[in-house]
């Protein structure tokens, strides 16, 4: 290809393992400082500096500076969904890592991926979506119905104001975990921000994975069953 974007240089840049597990530790949302990130890509911290400087340069990652300490961070929102996609690709066609341990079972439970959650019940709660009309899936893409933005905007989320940023509101992702869609975009992103604001799960220390509190994970896939639904499965007042 001799016009056009080059690819081929983003895949070297993504290509390389220690830069590969790099993106994938910065995938928690989370900024690093330049040792957390040689110890997540398991190289010294002079090759990791070359490495963050490469990926800085590509305006694959973010830098600042506070102190003494620099800390880098995924660049933008589609940085991330093109990572979590690559992750997706190479789930399906075969080329995974050996087994994972009980740690990652975890993740593969649930998890951050960059800004919204991914994992079993992320898949759970994007196939209720599709399935209750909330979103509409095609060869297309995914699109937020009437009927969804109503839900939505009754749940207490600026439907608008997501509506209003450059980011698509809705957009499915490959888990790479699960080998099914997961709701990213701005909407992604706003479900993950209200279930942390209203308690039903939080980031365990130093991971991705997510922790459900005792109704948390109920409490999610409700978010999923529109309100006439839900009226028609409470139970009636004795």
């Amino acid at each position: 290809m001799k016009d056009g974007p080059d690819i081929a240089r983003l895949g070297s840049l993504l290509g390389d393992p220690a830069r590969a597990n790099i993106l994938a530790a910065l995938m928690a949302g989370r900024a690093l400082t330049a040792g957390e990130c040689a110890a997540e890509a398991g190289v010294s911290a002079p090759t990791a500096s070359g490495h963050l400087a490469r990926l800085v340069e590509a305006r694959l990652l973010l830098v600042e500076v506070q102190g003494r300490h620099r800390y880098y961070r995924i660049a933008a929102p589609d940085v991330a969904e093109a990572v979590e996609a690559m992750m997706g690709l190479a789930a399906r066609v075969g080329l995974v890592r050996t087994r994972p341990g009980p740690r990652d079972a975890a993740m593969r439970a649930a998890r951050f991926c960059y800004d919204h959650l991914a994992g079993e019940a992320a898949t759970a709660l994007y196939a209720a979506m599709v399935e209750n009309g909330l979103v509409a899936a095609s060869a297309e893409g995914v699109a937020l119905t009437l009927r969804g933005r109503a839900h939505f905007v009754a749940e207490g989320l600026d439907v608008a104001a997501l509506e209003a940023r450059p980011r698509p509101v809705c957009r499915s992702c490959l888990d790479w975990s699960e080998r099914r869609p997961h709701l990213a975009g701005s909407l992604g992103a706003a479900i993950a921000q209200l279930g942390t604001a209203r308690g039903w799960f939080r980031r365990e220390s130093a991971s991705r994975a997510v922790v459900f509190s005792p109704a948390g994970r109920a409490a999610l896939l409700a978010l999923a069953i529109p309100q006439e639904a839900r009226a028609v499965q409470r139970p009636a007042a004795p």
